[in-house]
């Protein structure tokens, strides 16, 4: 099932892009929040493989990212994220269950959103959560610094091909991609680190059912960023042997999804 997109206005009038992938007989529907630079369309196997297994998909390219208006990776807080989400959620709505499936970056939105006072979806999927992440100390300290100073300022990221997956073809595509962006401002960089720092140690306020999935060969967001969250009562995690930090993008990407959709059937069951 390969997917169509149109477009919703966010609150402040910018325009996103919106993907779908439709289930005409779906159990639920997914929500896909992507990662970090990246865009919805990257996506495009995992949303047909949900769709061709009774999901209806939904995603859309963050702003600043992708197809999507906005200066490019860059927010002043990081509550425009969880705006989107919150815009996105409500347009799905046709009363089947909704799941939040939140990857790297989106992992964080995700979580974010889990903890806050907002409208909820009845489940999460946390892929790789950004709660911490293996960032080079000069890059930290510049958008901790910079990021007010010089705000608009822009700073490669420390992303490489080969931490994406070992699927060589991953990282090669990634970096050939147009709509992918690798010099995020310094004043988005300030945010995703606050917000990190300003959600820890109160993930209990995570209460809906939640399955973290992570690649335990993971040196980008390494899996002991998501170990926290699996002693909360309504978490399961598990790890995937010998998995980088894009398990859907793995030679075995079906067992990753196929376990996705078990544990989802779980809990609609």
């Amino acid at each position: 099932m390969s997917s169509t997109t149109s477009q919703l206005i966010a609150r402040d009038g910018l325009g996103l892009l919106v993907r779908h992938w439709a289930c005409p007989s779906s159990r639920a529907q997914i929500v896909l929040v992507h990662g970090i630079g990246e865009h919805s369309g990257r996506w495009e196997r995992a949303g047909s493989y949900f769709a061709d297994h009774g999901f209806a998909v939904t995603a859309w390219d963050h702003r600043g990212h992708g197809a999507s208006g906005g200066d490019r990776v860059d927010v002043a807080s990081f509550e425009e994220y969880l705006d989107d989400l919150e815009l996105v959620l409500a347009s799905i709505g046709d009363g089947k269950p909704a799941v939040v499936y939140g990857h790297s970056m989106g992992g964080l939105i995700a979580t974010s959103y889990g903890m806050s006072p907002r409208p909820q979806p009845d489940m999460y999927v946390l892929s790789a959560p950004a709660l911490s992440a293996n960032i080079p100390i000069v890059l930290r300290a510049s958008a901790k610094v910079l990021g007010k100073l010089r705000p608009g300022m822009r700073m490669a990221n420390s992303i490489t091909g080969d931490q994406l997956s070992s699927d060589p073809r991953v990282g090669e595509e990634y970096f050939a991609d147009p709509l992918v962006e690798t010099k995020p401002t310094l004043r988005f960089g300030n945010a995703f680190l606050s917000q990190m720092d300003s959600i820890r140690n109160e993930y209990e306020k995570l209460t809906r059912p939640t399955l973290v999935i992570h690649g335990a060969s993971d040196d980008l967001v390494p899996p002991q960023a998501s170990a926290p969250l699996a002693g909360l009562d309504n978490v399961k995690r598990k790890l995937f042997a010998g998995m980088r930090h894009e398990i859907h993008n793995e030679a075995n990407w079906q067992e990753v999804l196929d376990y996705v959709i078990g544990w989802i059937d779980a809990q609609l069951a």
